[in-house]
């Protein structure tokens, strides 16, 4: 479980680097994960500065240096494209798909770094045990990141027909397959939720969100090099499955083996 935490920890810092090299390409005009408000003066300065931190921060955390100074970095930033691109939306997120599925994919990329923030291993073990400071944000992060399952599901559900046009044309009933993925996730939501089999679920899930990254989005990116919500819908995916991962490799309390 070690391992895979740590798989799905490169995975997070992946993604992060790529959504930073994607801030210069696009100068933060960038469709999908939304980082840089359009609205915000000096919007070229503010893209490069988002896209520098975004880099450090992933290296930070693919190298082990500063890590969970890095995570928590991410986490603030995520939180600030909640507060000043989502929450003036609020109304277009209820009524609109795409606007609710943008918004709760900077929801989920903000839990993740709190999970990830909460999970680095430290030295003073006071500091991170069960009550603690960062025990309370990884508990967060992970409640966060169960509720955007739970929605995500949901929206497979509200478009499958849509989803099974996504699906690779040599895999069978895709129809089938699109509402077995938004009935997984929102499953893995209340499981991860609830900490039953939260563990055993989480693998299940970054496995599956590894397999959409590979099977869907590669070849997906493949064919369209030059589109950039391609690649970025495609490391969303990654770093899903890297959160999924780090929540898997958390260890289960002993006063209940099937509960993370």
């Amino acid at each position: 479980m070690n391992r895979l935490a740590e798989a799905g920890k490169w995975f997070f810092a992946t993604s992060v680097v790529a959504f930073g090299i994607q801030q210069f390409i696009y100068k933060g005009f960038v469709v999908g994960l939304t980082i840089t408000p359009e609205w915000i003066p000096g919007h070229a300065f503010w893209s490069y500065a988002t896209g520098i931190v975004l880099i450090a921060a992933g290296v930070a955390i693919a190298i082990h240096k500063n890590s969970r100074l890095a995570s928590a970095v991410l986490a603030a930033l995520f939180l600030l494209c909640i507060l000043l691109i989502h929450m003036s939306r609020a109304a277009a997120i209820v009524q609109d798909l795409r606007e609710r599925t943008r918004a709760f994919e900077t929801l989920a990329m903000f839990a993740g770094a709190l999970i990830v923030a909460g999970t680095i291993q430290d030295a003073r073990p006071s500091f991170t045990g069960k009550g603690s400071l960062i025990h309370k944000v990884a508990e967060l992060g992970r409640l966060l990141f169960a509720i955007c399952m739970v929605v995500f599901g949901y929206t497979h559900f509200v478009i499958a027909g849509f989803i099974a046009t996504l699906i690779p044309s040599w895999m069978p009933v895709h129809l089938v397959l699109a509402y077995f993925t938004g009935a997984g996730m929102i499953a893995a939501g209340l499981a991860i939720a609830s900490k039953i089999q939260a563990r055993l679920v989480a693998s299940l899930l970054g496995l599956m969100f590894f397999l959409w990254f590979v099977l869907l989005h590669a070849p997906r990116v493949a064919t369209h090099l030059h589109n950039g919500d391609e690649w970025n819908s495609a490391f969303v995916a990654l770093a899903m499955a890297g959160f999924s991962f780090v929540l898997a490799g958390i260890p289960a309390e002993s006063s209940d083996a099937n509960r993370v």
